[in-house]
């Protein structure tokens, strides 16, 4: 990405230039965001409903319903699974640290610690670059390649370097996983509820998430119950597509194993990121955010909302009818 943006992290080095227009909260000491592409204000508030009008800008699959075509605008409902189904930027975050401490991953000889990524350093990260080997991939790259239980000494071959990214990922994988499993994470207020109307209608339901496939699986099973996850339409996760989001490959293929025109999908997520993949591929796309994601800026999105809560199916449909009228 480009660097024209100057972002200071003391635990770092420069993150990734924000997309055009994106915003986020500033940080305290350890973080400075340049202030011609961030707000000053530190306070996490909800945002009020907003409406605005745009322009129309081989995956593993759960197969496809029989059903007969839905008589709704919407044919397809498409939900994010990290920060929509499920608010899940904390434990992605505590996973990661547990494999650095546990493979003594250090990126300077004169750490005392393993790395440890900041909640505030994380929210940055995880709001610009999507999926978890990528991540590292960046953060090494920028900051230096460590040492670790893996390698006694940072890594200079590509395939050593792609074996400790691999290898790291797949523990934290797995750590994840038994995060998952405690049984003390819920779904994000209002999704079982608009999946069952929307499966009710006979509107198509699918689940495209940057995440490690393995991963996604067991959140969907255990947050949303194995027989909707086997109901499900189509299921992609990061494994299936060659670019992650923002890149709109998701969506596209999502579209077709669907069977559905792109402008008759509706995206739900919770970030910029994901925003943009979705309009990139020409889908509208309706935003639930969360405390991380709060002030970015959601201006192509059609609706924003703080969950899904009080939102119904009825509420969706006249979205997309209103963009369809104002377009």
């Amino acid at each position: 990405m480009a660097s024209s943006s100057s972002m200071m992290i003391s635990q770092t080095s420069l993150l990734p230039t924000p997309p055009p227009n994106y915003h986020h909260r500033s940080l305290k000491t350890s973080l400075t965001l340049s202030p011609q592409n961030f707000p000053n204000s530190l306070s996490y508030t909800h945002k009020p409903l907003s409406i605005t009008t745009r322009k129309s800008s081989k995956p593993i699959s759960v197969s496809a319903s029989n059903s007969p075509p839905s008589s709704s605008i919407i044919q397809a409902l498409i939900f994010d699974c990290d920060g929509v189904i499920l608010e899940s930027e904390h434990l992605h975050r505590q996973a990661y640290n547990d494999a650095f401490a546990h493979f003594n991953v250090r990126c300077s000889s004169a750490s005392l610690e393993p790395l440890n990524w900041s909640v505030e350093f994380y929210d940055v990260l995880q709001n610009q670059i999507g999926g978890g080997k990528p991540k590292m991939r960046w953060y090494f790259k920028e900051n230096g390649w460590p040492s670790s239980l893996i390698f006694v000494s940072p890594p200079k071959e590509d395939s050593d370097r792609a074996k400790l990214i691999d290898t790291l990922q797949d523990w934290k994988t797995e750590r994840y996983k038994e995060i998952i499993k405690s049984g003390t994470v819920e779904s994000r207020p209002g999704v079982l509820r608009l999946m069952d109307a929307a499966s009710e209608a006979g509107i198509k339901l699918a689940v495209c998430s940057a995440a490690t496939k393995s991963s996604v699986v067991l959140c969907l099973e255990n947050l949303i119950g194995i027989e909707r996850f086997q109901g499900l339409d189509c299921f992609l996760a990061g494994d299936d597509v060659m670019e992650k989001k923002p890149d709109p490959s998701i969506y596209l293929t999502a579209a077709k194993r669907l069977g559905v025109l792109e402008k008759d999908c509706l995206v739900v997520e919770d970030s910029i990121i994901g925003l943009q993949a979705a309009t990139r591929a020409g889908m509208p796309c309706v935003v639930t955010y969360t405390s991380s994601t709060a002030n970015q800026d959601f201006k192509d999105a059609i609706a924003i909302y703080p969950d899904l809560s009080n939102v119904g199916l009825k509420d969706l449909e006249l979205l997309l009818q209103n963009l369809v009228v104002a377009n």
